[in-house]
């Protein structure tokens, strides 16, 4: 029974998508360079992007909000010590 429930944990969802020659070749020349399936680089970089994109939602909902404090930059440089 926990042969099942780790075999779960490592299954992953197929996807197709359709890439211009010109990206799909840099994705193919990645993969051959770290000898790593193109699968692996596009998931890398999904992750990369979703993690870059939750970082700008949360400076975006930041710079929206009125009650979030501005420091200058003079400020920061002196609550670092620098």
């Amino acid at each position: 029974m926990q042969y099942n429930n780790i075999k779960r944990c490592f299954m992953n969802t197929v996807i197709s998508v359709r890439l211009p020659k010109e990206l799909f070749d840099q994705v193919d020349s990645i993969a051959k360079e770290t000898e790593r399936p193109r699968s692996y680089i596009i998931q890398k970089a999904l992750e990369s992007y979703i993690d870059d994109y939750a970082d700008l939602q949360v400076a975006l909902d930041r710079l929206h909000d009125k009650t979030d404090r501005v420091v200058s930059g003079k400020e920061l440089r002196k609550s670092l010590g620098l």
